[in-house]
C-alpha cells in the first residue's frame, strides 16, 4: 500500500502561510488512475492578490481543470500556494498565468487549463485564459461555470 504522505512536509502538519508564490511550497502525490483519462477541477472562488502600481487588493475566481498524468496537485499546497499571492503585487494576466504554468510544470498533467475571472478594477472586469495546448480526444470538459460579469443590471 502506498502512503501519500511520505515526501510530503505540508500535509497533516501546522504549515506557516507563505509569504510569496516563488517561496510557496508546490506539492504532488502519485496518481492512483494515471491511465484513466478524467478531469480535476479546483475552484478558488475567493483568490486575491494586490495591485502592483496601487497596492490595493484584486479579487478573482479562478477555475483550474487538469487532466493529470502520473501525479496530482496535493490540496492543501495548493491552497497555501494561491493564498501567498495575497501579499503579491502582480496583474491579473501574470498571476492566472503564472499559477497555470506553475501547476503545469510540477504536474506534467495530460491538458491543464485556467480560467481566471477576476473583478472589476476601474469599472473593467478582466478574464485571463491560459491552457498547455488541445484538450485530449474524449476528456469530458463540462464549462467553468463562471459567468461574465454583468454587475448590478
Amino acid at each position: 500500500m502506498t502512503h501519500y504522505t511520505e515526501g510530503l512536509s505540508q500535509l497533516g502538519a501546522q504549515t506557516a502561510q507563505p509569504t510569496d508564490p516563488e517561496t510557496a511550497v508546490l506539492e504532488r502525490v502519485p496518481n492512483p488512475h494515471a491511465d484513466t483519462l478524467y478531469l480535476a477541477r479546483f475552484t478558488a472562488p475567493e483568490f486575491t492578490s494586490l495591485c502592483p502600481v496601487t497596492g490595493q487588493p484584486d479579487f478573482a475566481h479562478l477555475v483550474i481543470d487538469y487532466a493529470p498524468g502520473d501525479w496530482l496537485v496535493e490540496s492543501k499546497s495548493l491552497k497555501l500556494y494561491l493564498t501567498s499571492f495575497r501579499n503579491h503585487g502582480a496583474f491579473h494576466e501574470d498571476c492566472t498565468v503564472a499559477v497555470g504554468k506553475r501547476l503545469a510544470a510540477l504536474l506534467e498533467p495530460k491538458w491543464l487549463r485556467i480560467g481566471g475571472y477576476w473583478y472589476p478594477r476601474g469599472g473593467i472586469p478582466i478574464d485571463v485564459f491560459w491552457q498547455t495546448g488541445s484538450p485530449p480526444e474524449g476528456l469530458w470538459l463540462p464549462d467553468q461555470g463562471v459567468p461574465t460579469y454583468r454587475g448590478r443590471g
